[in-house]
């Protein structure tokens, strides 16, 4: 019983450790800043530009097509130029004076021969990387303006908060953090898991094969099982954990890639569930709610607080309320764990969420969306199931000790 009871203390505080880890880690996550954040574009989108302005270098066969280009430019330029030109200076004397002068000087044909001319000292521009460079700040100006002009309203309070909590600069490095901070937590978790569960197969065994139990022992037994729903009841039963696994698009030849993006998650325990339940302020939700906070609460406390009172006084042993609690509820303490059971596979995402997932990703033709339903049971809901087994068979033990 102590060694149990000093696990399951040390395991409800690192547990509630984790949770507030885990809850940091799925604010970072959240969708909202990342597929839905314009900030998270526009971040992606700047890197690609940059690159591909790096990148850029006229391969000769390129730089040969774009001279005559820019070549076929500058002639019909050139001709656009002479016809307007002529076409202002017609139906006056000093319009003929100037079109005569152009006719001498031949000043179109001179910008026609210097056209070569003209044509490398826009590829040598175009080359520069000095300008490469002033290309560069003029796209991602532009991509910011647009970006502002974009109406993306996110409250980032709590987002920076965490990055600050963790000294950390952006979301990767702080997710990185958390989760090496998680996995050590779980890691120092397993020796108390341990612990816990083998002092409770041995309590197991040591009931199912040995003989009748003094009062003292009963006593001791109860207080086991007590301590088995205290933490059961306390730490999360369920996590409803739905996300996008990752997503990629291609853009200018390059991938623009999110991962790990939290449609919604929760993580809740037994009593945490039948508080949701009761705050809803519907009778239906409610009325779920007090059954489920009926039999995984009251039932399995009035067992256990009876339980000692059969042991210590004969004159009440024979007591129906005392014997209907003591040796009926404790059946009726499995029925939560059905309910759990039956909540997690409907409310956990593993049809209607997981299906509904699937269609998101056959929608999206142009883009490679995988997405996950990565809900799963937690060590509450297997320390309940034990408190539950295990008060069965102390009542069955009781009631065969006492009669």
């Amino acid at each position: 019983m102590i060694g149990a009871s000093i696990s399951a203390a040390f395991l409800y505080g690192q547990e509630q450790e984790k949770r507030i880890l885990q809850a940091e880690l799925v604010e970072l996550s959240m969708v909202k800043y990342g597929i839905f954040s314009v900030d998270e574009w526009e971040q992606q989108i700047s890197e690609i530009i940059v690159k591909r302005l790096n990148e850029f270098k006229l391969e000769e066969n390129k730089e040969s097509e774009l001279r005559d280009q820019i070549e076929d430019f500058l002639h019909q330029a050139i001709d656009k130029l002479e016809e307007s030109f002529n076409d202002k200076n017609s139906g006056s004397i000093g319009g003929v004076f100037k079109r005569g002068v152009a006719n001498l000087t031949d000043v179109f044909g001179v910008m026609r021969e210097d056209i070569p001319l003209i044509t490398e000292s826009i590829i040598a521009f175009i080359k520069d990387p000095q300008n490469k460079e002033l290309a560069r700040e003029f796209l991602l100006e532009k991509l910011d303006e647009y970006s502002e002009a974009t109406f993306s309203e996110i409250d980032y309070s709590v987002f920076n908060t965490i990055l600050e909590k963790h000294g950390a600069v952006e979301k990767n490095e702080a997710r990185e953090i958390i989760s090496s901070k998680i996995e050590t937590l779980e890691d120092r978790q397993t020796v108390f898991i341990f612990t816990v569960f083998g002092c409770a197969l041995l309590v197991f065994l040591t009931v199912m094969f040995s003989g009748s139990f003094a009062n003292f022992e009963f006593m001791i037994l109860t207080i086991f099982c007590s301590v088995f729903l205290a933490v059961g009841l306390l730490l999360p039963m369920i996590n409803i954990d739905a996300r996008i696994a990752s997503m990629e698009i291609m853009l200018m030849g390059e991938t623009i890639r999110f991962t790990d993006q939290i449609l919604y998650f929760k993580s809740k325990s037994i009593l945490e569930v039948v508080w949701v339940m009761l705050q809803d302020g519907k009778p239906d939700v409610m009325a779920v709610g007090i059954l489920v906070f009926s039999f995984s609460v009251l039932f399995p406390v009035s067992k256990l607080s009876t339980s000692l009172i059969y042991v210590y006084s004969e004159k009440l042993r024979s007591n129906s309320v005392i014997k209907f609690l003591v040796f009926k509820t404790a059946k009726w303490s499995m029925a939560d764990v059905m309910v759990v059971a039956i909540f997690m596979a409907y409310i956990g995402f593993s049809g209607i969420i997981s299906s509904q997932l699937q269609d998101l990703e056959n929608i999206t033709e142009y883009v490679e969306l995988v997405t996950t339903n990565a809900s799963s049971l937690q060590i509450g809901f297997y320390l309940f199931t034990t408190f539950a087994l295990l008060s069965l068979l102390v009542s069955h033990k009781m009631q065969f000790s006492k009669r």
